[in-house]
């Protein structure tokens, strides 16, 4: 028996940077997001070796581990040995678990938090926990932001672990994760308005949100009103969605990218302003890059007879266009026989 799971990547449409602390604990954060139809893969194989294999195709790495031996944590698949502390705890079973991602590492689509939530959903399956997919959130961000003390917002494990499209909101400790009930024809019309693409340059974000989060804490005054008005365009931007806005919901993108880019000096590069630049004038009305900034996937909504263009003119820099659709779904996991019989 194997078991499999996977975990949808997001696009962070408006609000990023509002979930991160301090300033979602002082002022309440608000991002709106989606997921799409790439993912983080896990397969988990149990075995009776008494040993625990760890396999990344992204990094072409593999660790392995007795079973009660204790990790060391040391930069090399940090992420699944914590998952593993987490919910494996009486290790009377031998196993290897095999992950690759349907993007680049450091691409800005929350494949790290997936990565996580995919991983937790294959124990959860193999060992029947009874997390919901809310707590199986709750416990990725704990294994991240605690546990790892990695530097980072919140809304990419609920993203990753409930699916669709969202509005999180941030206060006092909590989340809450209200799922838009989005007209089928406005979400195929975004699909088909939206070019998705990647720009290269991955980078790590938790330089960049160190950054940002160091200004807010410094009260630069720029860096409070961005923040302010990342938030306030995050809310304004759900409403035209729900409404079927497509052309106002993608000006509100584009403010809100302004708004970003005030965060940090760090988020934006001269490439990048070239790229959205030259989409700005063959006819998208609004984009910005998905994740923290610096690199990664990038996408603009483009006026209803544009995208051609648009597409035409961003790949003369180089960049990649990712074919996509809007995925409902968050975190799967199924079993599979030896004889290949799906449970």
């Amino acid at each position: 028996m194997i078991i499999r799971s996977r975990a949808p990547l997001r696009i962070s449409f408006a609000g990023g940077g509002t979930d991160v602390s301090p300033y979602c604990d002082e002022k309440g954060g608000a991002v709106l997001n989606a997921t799409f139809n790439k993912y983080v893969h896990t397969t988990l194989v149990p075995n009776k070796t008494g040993k625990m294999g760890l396999h990344s195709e992204d990094y072409q790495t593999s660790v392995s581990y007795d079973i009660n031996q204790e990790f060391l944590f040391d930069g090399n698949l940090d992420l699944i040995k914590a998952c593993i502390n987490k919910l494996y705890i009486q290790r009377d079973h031998g196993f290897d678990i095999y992950i690759h991602t349907d993007a680049p590492p450091g691409s800005g689509v929350g494949a790290s938090s997936a990565l996580v939530v995919a991983v937790l959903g294959a124990f959860r399956e193999w060992l029947r926990l009874p997390y919901s997919d809310y707590e199986l959130a709750e416990l990725a961000f704990e294994i991240e932001r605690v546990d790892l003390g990695i530097q980072g917002g919140q809304q990419d494990q609920y993203a990753a672990s409930l699916g669709g499209i969202n509005f999180l909101e941030f206060s006092d400790g909590r989340t809450i994760v209200n799922s838009l009930r989005i007209l089928p024809s406005v979400v195929s019309e975004l699909e088909e308005r939206l070019a998705l693409c990647y720009i290269g340059g991955s980078r790590m974000s938790a330089g960049i949100i160190n950054d940002q989060m160091q200004r807010y804490r410094d009260g630069e005054q720029q860096s409070l009103e961005a923040f302010d008005e990342t938030k306030a365009l995050a809310i304004e931007a759900k409403k035209h969605l729900l409404s079927g806005e497509i052309d106002d919901f993608a000006k509100v993108i584009d403010r809100a990218w302004n708004a970003k880019k005030n965060l940090s000096t760090k988020i934006s590069n001269p490439f990048i302003d070239v790229v959205y630049s030259s989409a700005i004038s063959s006819g998208a009305i609004g984009g910005k890059i998905t994740g923290a900034g610096g690199g990664g996937y990038m996408f603009f909504i483009c006026q209803y007879d544009k995208k051609k263009d648009v597409i035409e003119a961003i790949r003369k820099y180089g960049c990649q266009l990712v074919d996509f659709s809007f995925e409902a779904n968050g975190v799967r996991a199924w079993r599979v026989s030896e004889k290949g019989i799906v449970r």
